[in-house]
């Protein structure tokens, strides 16, 4: 079925006010991205960024910078009165526009399939207005479809909580927020919504009797699963959306051959992939955009975010991981930290209390212990001693170490940058090395040893 242009509105100009905070509600996050990102995300897979409208109003300016990367546009409703005035500050924007799909900013579980089915539901019907709606177990708090039959998609009415009569009290079925329109009607018929309500906003909602009373067809299409069209008001409760997303990940992924231990311990967030095989430990965080391959193990307490694993990784306990890149078979840990711009090579060991940032450690190199390791490039098959730093600041600017493969560093050694260490070179341990190191010598760079015989018995002789 083919339509000349079929636009999205994602409506995201409210406060929030009983959030209590000062954060825009719809920057708020769940599963690890903001309310309005899975909203996008899902219309993303439905529409052409072009033909998806974000109207914005409160702190209008910080929604459209931590949005901007979706190329979506942004329509500013500078005064908010409502979800009907939203629509009538977006009419210039969509003209030309066939049907009209409105979803709510602060509806995380929206899914492209459900977005799907409401708009070929609504094509198929030629209808003027669909609306999504559910039932869920509890209705109280939510505004209710009037149906003009039992078991018929015609719509009467959508009356809001406050303004149910007592024989409208028991209606199971919710609006979900989420409508289909025919442009042409819509903008016919919007400019007789009032503020004849509690709040004093124009409600979209009253749409429904309006155009029912044109005699435009309305109908409703029941979603299958009530909890993926409910929103939140409350941190509360978009906590509980928070567990409800992160498991429904920790499931996705285990039906794909990931082991999760314990998955109500674990924070996995919405865009994380996994391969299969792959094991991970309670109190595990995987965040943002982690891609982890097959094989790997994850154990209890580390933190991964927005970091690349290969396949056959180890990572030990307590590890911190962060904007990282890791080969296949490396081992890290425990309590290794990764910071941006590490890239350990295949096979490669990053051990106790190592920290690597900006930092490329080769296929086969070992950093087993107690090291920091910054704005350093080493080669293949290195082993680098327990203690080692590389001194990359000098308190304005940073200075780059290079070492080169089969290189030796021996432990509590310092390497003060801009310096290189040429293939096979060693350096003694306990060294402060200043200067290039050649291929295949050794550098020694600490003071001599001088042993001053029974200097201790002359010491407490003198001290009595």
């Amino acid at each position: 079925m083919s339509v000349q242009r079929f636009a999205i509105a994602i409506l995201a100009a409210g406060k929030g006010t009983r959030l209590q905070s000062k954060r825009p509600k719809v920057l708020h996050c769940v599963a690890g991205k903001p309310l309005l990102q899975h909203v996008i995300d899902a219309a993303l897979r439905v529409a052409a960024p072009k033909d998806i409208f974000v109207i914005v109003g409160h702190q209008a300016q910080a929604v459209e910078q931590a949005m901007a990367h979706t190329g979506v546009h942004f329509v500013l409703q500078a005064e908010q009165r409502g979800t009907g005035h939203a629509v009538q500050a977006l009419a210039p924007f969509v003209a030309g526009v066939d049907d009209l799909l409105v979803l709510s900013g602060d509806v995380p579980l929206i899914t492209s399939e459900m977005i799907t089915q409401v708009r070929d539901f609504h094509l198929a019907q030629r209808a003027a207005m669909t609306i999504l709606t559910a039932r869920p177990k509890n209705p109280f708090g939510y505004g209710r479809v009037l149906r003009a039959a039992p078991g018929q998609p015609e719509v009467e009415a959508i009356v809001e909580q406050k303004a149910l009569t007592p024989t409208q009290q028991n209606a199971p079925e919710i609006n979900s927020g989420i409508y289909a329109f025919r442009a042409a009607p819509l903008f016919a018929q919007i400019g007789k919504l009032t503020t004849s309500n509690a709040h004093g906003e124009y409600y979209l909602t009253d749409m429904a009797a309006i155009l029912h009373q044109a005699g435009e067809r309305v109908v409703a299409l029941t979603a299958d699963d009530a909890q993926q069209v409910l929103g939140a008001n409350t941190i509360a409760e978009m906590m509980q959306l928070d567990t409800t997303m992160r498991m429904a990940t920790a499931q996705r992924l285990m039906a794909q051959g990931v082991t999760i231990f314990r998955p109500e311990t674990c924070v996995i967030d919405a865009d994380v992939v996994v391969g299969a095989d792959t094991i991970v430990e309670p109190f595990v965080q995987l965040l943002g955009h982690t891609r982890i391959g097959q094989d790997c193990l994850v154990r209890s307490y580390s933190v991964v975010q927005d970091c690349t694993l290969g396949d056959n990784v180890l990572v030990r306990q307590g590890c911190v991981l962060d904007r990282a890149v890791v080969g296949d078979g490396a081992l890290l840990g425990p309590y290794a930290h990764l910071r941006p711009e590490s890239r350990i090579g295949k096979a490669a060991h990053i051990g106790n209390f190592v920290e690597t940032k900006n930092t490329i450690v080769g296929d086969g190199s070992k950093a087993n212990h107690l090291s920091y390791l910054g704005d350093a490039e080493i080669g293949a098959n290195c082993n680098i001693g327990a203690g080692v730093i590389t001194c990359n600041y000098d308190g304005a600017r940073k200075h780059p170490t290079r070492i080169g493969d089969g290189v030796f560093v021996g432990s509590d050694s310092t390497l003060v940058a801009p310096i290189t260490l040429a293939d096979g070179a060693y350096v003694a341990a306990g060294s402060c090395i200043t200067e290039d190191v050649p291929a295949e010598a050794l550098a020694l760079g600490r003071a001599r040893q001088v042993n001053k015989l029974q200097w201790v018995r002359k010491r407490r002789g003198y001290s009595k």
